[in-house]
C-alpha cells in the first residue's frame, strides 16, 4: 500500500520546515506523494519539486485558500494544478492583498487590547512569509502574552474573540472556480473545524459544488472515527470524492506528524487516483 499526505505547510506560510526539508522528511517516511498546500501562496513549490527530482517521491502542486463564508474562515485546498499560469498568479496576488488588509486590522485590534505589536515587528519576526493567524499566535507566545499558541486563539484571535477579523471579498466559491480554471482539484478542507450548523454546511457545499468542488477532506489529523465517517457520509450524499491530509506545520502543531498525523493517519494513494479521475 502506498501512502500520501495531501495537506502540508512549509515556511512559505505557517509551517516550520522548508520545502526541501519536507521532501527529505517525506522520503524518510517512505511516502509516495505529498502536496505542499501553503496559505495563499505557491512560493515553495519550485523548491519542493527541485528537491524531489531524481527520487521516487511525487510532489503535488497545492495551495490552501483562506476565504470567508457567513463571517467564518473557510479553507479551500487546490491540488494538482498549473501553478505557473500567469492569470492564476495574478489572481492569488488579490488573495494575498486581502490577507494583508486583514492582518493590518488584526494588528490594530491587538494594539487596542494592550499588545505591543506593529507591522514592522511582525516583519522582523517572520519576514516575507505569508502571515496567518498562527504567526500572530507565535508572536503572542514568544512575547509572553500567552503560554501556548492555542491560548492565543482562545483568548485573542479565534473566530469569536475580540481581535478576530474575517477575510474581505474572497469567497470559497471564487477559490473553487480559480482552482478549476487552472486544471486543479478543489477540496473543502477540514469541514468540521468551522463548527457550522448542519444546514449552513449543506448550503456551503451546494454552493461550492455549483462552482466545481470535487472533494472534501474526511481523513484528517483531528478527526475521530465518528468524524471521518460523518464527513464520508456527507461526501457520498453530495457525490464528492474523499481527500485526506495531516495539516502538518512542524513545531507549530507539534502533535501532528507528516503523513501520519497524530500517529494513526493512513491516506491511501488510491484517494489521489480517484480525485484525478474526477478531474
Amino acid at each position: 500500500m502506498k501512502y500520501i499526505d495531501l495537506h502540508v505547510h512549509s515556511t512559505c506560510s505557517d509551517g516550520t520546515y522548508t520545502p526541501a526539508q519536507l521532501v527529505r522528511c517525506a522520503l524518510e517516511k517512505h511516502l509516495a506523494a505529498f502536496a505542499l498546500t501553503d496559505h495563499d501562496t505557491v512560493d515553495g513549490l519550485d523548491e519542493a519539486f527541485a528537491a524531489a527530482r531524481g527520487t521516487d517521491l511525487e510532489v503535488i502542486s497545492g495551495i490552501e485558500f483562506s476565504t470567508e463564508f457567513h463571517g467564518k474562515d473557510i479553507h479551500i485546498l487546490g491540488l494538482d494544478f498549473n501553478y505557473k499560469d500567469p492569470l492564476f498568479l495574478t489572481r492569488i496576488q488579490l488573495f494575498q492583498e486581502s490577507r494583508d488588509i486583514r492582518n493590518r486590522k488584526m494588528i490594530e485590534k491587538l494594539q487596542e487590547n494592550g499588545i505591543d505589536i506593529t507591522w514592522e515587528k511582525m516583519e522582523s519576526a517572520f519576514g516575507d512569509a505569508v502571515w496567518t493567524r498562527a504567526h500572530f499566535a507565535r508572536y503572542l507566545k514568544d512575547h509572553g502574552y500567552v503560554r501556548e499558541m492555542n491560548d492565543a486563539f482562545s483568548i485573542y484571535i479565534g473566530d469569536s474573540c475580540p481581535c478576530f477579523v474575517p477575510r474581505e471579498k474572497v469567497t470559497p466559491a471564487q477559490a473553487v472556480r480559480l482552482v478549476r480554471q487552472v486544471g486543479g482539484i478543489p477540496i473543502l478542507a477540514h469541514p468540521l473545524q468551522y463548527r457550522l450548523p448542519e444546514s449552513d454546511l449543506a448550503a456551503l457545499i451546494q454552493e461550492l459544488k455549483a462552482s466545481g468542488l470535487l472533494g472534501i477532506e474526511a481523513v484528517y489529523s483531528t478527526h475521530s472515527s465518528w468524524d471521518e465517517e460523518y464527513v464520508r457520509r456527507v461526501a457520498r450524499k453530495n457525490h464528492l470524492c474523499i481527500s485526506g491530509g495531516s495539516d502538518f506545520h512542524g513545531s507549530n502543531k507539534p502533535a501532528i506528524d507528516l503523513g501520519c498525523g497524530k500517529g494513526n493517519l493512513k491516506i491511501s494513494y488510491d484517494l489521489l487516483k480517484q480525485l484525478r479521475e474526477a478531474k
